[in-house]
């Protein structure tokens, strides 16, 4: 499975350590809560908004160069907007990925 990175926050701060510094505790502070959600809404299989919730986490997933992760969110958010969760297990993968990748930062 591919691994978060930054080398897309490095290409888009230019080099600005601040930026990167700011853009990255964001996306530490709202990816626990958006994870959370996604699976309260998951768990009560509220499929519209697990949805959404998959939308919301697809941006950090694209921050963190995750690209072929981001493939998937894709497919993952249109299947459950049809009330199917195909690829559930894979995006739960990712999600995983990327907490752990966060709590060594």
């Amino acid at each position: 499975m591919e691994q978060p990175n930054l080398s897309y926050i490095n290409t888009l701060s230019g080099g600005d350590k601040e930026f990167e510094t700011q853009l990255l505790d964001v996306v530490k502070k709202e990816f626990p809560t958006e994870k959370e959600t996604y699976y309260k809404n998951l768990n009560n299989k509220n499929y519209k908004l697990a949805a959404e919730n998959v939308h919301k986490l697809k941006h950090k997933i694209s921050i963190l160069g995750l690209s072929k992760s981001y493939d998937i969110a894709i497919d993952y958010e249109n299947n459950l907007l049809d009330h199917n969760t195909d690829l559930k297990e894979e995006f739960d993968n990712i999600l995983t990925v990327i907490t752990n990748y966060l709590d060594k930062l």
